[in-house]
């Protein structure tokens, strides 16, 4: 099958540093190579996959230092995937609703997976005026503000753990990872911390949006010898830093739509102690790969009792139902869904081409004669 993945231009893919939605397409690509499809990669010039790539960017947009667009460029990026959309069979979009004004001519052989929040004022209009493409969801949680879209599946984040990452003895301490923002409960994870007596590493990206809240809420929270603010940190450092620890605390406040910070700390062997919003009801299995609570009382409950679970079974739950092939297998099932109700797939127009020839050129011949 012949494949387009179109990723957003904020980061590489995978990213340097902190991003989501690039390191799963990353991974998406890798996986889907491995089952021997062809797969190019729409992306920025850094990226590093074994999928062809279609370079349209000099360089992942964050990172980047100059005066920029970051509309600008998507929008050339999608115009290059028009140009170019009959070489695929289908086009697997990951860039939110942007390309359907571009694309609404032919949604039949796209897919969109969406990866962020719906709860947002001016989404239901655009899914309602754009309905007819084909949407992915990464939990079921996170089609509830959306119900009347036109879902097709939910396909769970998957990432590609080798045995190297999986931590048999935790190294002590409780670990924060991910993005400085007041939903993500960055401060009730150092109350927990704290309550419990037990050092907290933090590694996390602080967005300028977030920066007054960083310097305000957190910063002094921070003068507290059990507490380390390690900052962002990059894909290399991840499987030392998640798996020397006891447990992940994922203290979230928002409608989390996945959560891929806890299928890493699975990958491992590192419980999940995980506030029930969004998501996390469905990533986490309580009292196999990790623990739901309520509150900061529960959550230094659920520490306490972190040594009941196996870590060994904490990896094999991610083996299962979070793997990179897993994650590949349920979006093949989904293209060939979209292929099989596409009236021109691209196969299927060189089948009925190759057919239509047969069948004229003898006629052909005899009108010669």
């Amino acid at each position: 099958m012949k494949i387009a993945q179109i990723p957003p231009l904020f980061e590489a893919v995978p990213p340097r540093l902190y991003g989501g939605t690039e390191r799963v397409v990353a991974q998406l690509c890798e996986a889907l190579v491995d089952l021997g499809h062809e797969v190019t990669l729409f992306c920025s010039a850094e990226a590093c996959t074994r999928a062809q790539t279609v370079v349209v960017r000099d360089q992942a947009i964050r990172l980047d230092p100059a005066m920029k667009s970051d509309v600008a460029a998507h929008l050339s990026m999608l115009d290059e995937v028009r140009a170019r959309r009959s070489d695929f069979d289908i086009i697997h979009f990951h860039t939110d609703m942007l390309h359907f004004p571009l694309f609404e001519d032919d949604p039949s052989r796209t897919i969109t997976t969406l990866h962020g929040r719906l709860d947002l004022k001016d989404l239901p209009g655009v899914y309602r005026r754009w309905p007819k493409f084909p949407l992915v969801s990464i939990s079921d949680a996170q089609r509830g503000y959306l119900p009347f879209a036109n879902w097709v599946a939910t396909v769970y984040h998957g990432m590609a753990a080798g045995l190297s990452w999986f931590h048999p003895r935790p190294a002590g301490y409780l670990a924060f990872l991910g993005r400085i923002s007041p939903e993500k409960g960055p401060y009730r994870a150092i109350e927990i911390a704290k309550r419990l007596g037990m050092p907290l590493r933090i590694a996390a990206k602080v967005d300028v949006a977030d920066q007054p809240f960083f310097r305000e809420c957190i910063v002094p929270l921070l003068d507290d010898p059990l507490i380390e603010f390690l900052g962002e940190i990059g894909e290399a450092e991840k499987p030392g830093f998640l798996g020397g620890a006891s447990a992940l605390l994922f203290p979230i406040d928002w409608p989390e739509p996945f959560g891929l910070v806890m299928i890493e700390a699975m990958a491992c062997g590192t419980p999940v102690i995980a506030y029930p919003c969004g998501s996390a009801p469905e990533v986490v299995d309580h009292g196999v790969s990790g623990y739901l609570v309520a509150d900061e009382s529960e959550a230094v409950a659920a520490v306490r009792a972190i040594d009941r679970l196996d870590r060994r079974q904490v990896r094999r739950r991610f083996d299962r139902r979070f793997s990179a092939t897993a994650m590949a297998r349920g979006y093949l099932d989904v293209y060939a869904d979209r292929l099989a109700k596409a009236p021109f797939a691209p196969e299927l127009a060189r089948a009925e081409a190759d057919m239509l020839q047969a069948s004229t050129v003898p006629a052909s011949l005899a009108q010669i004669a």
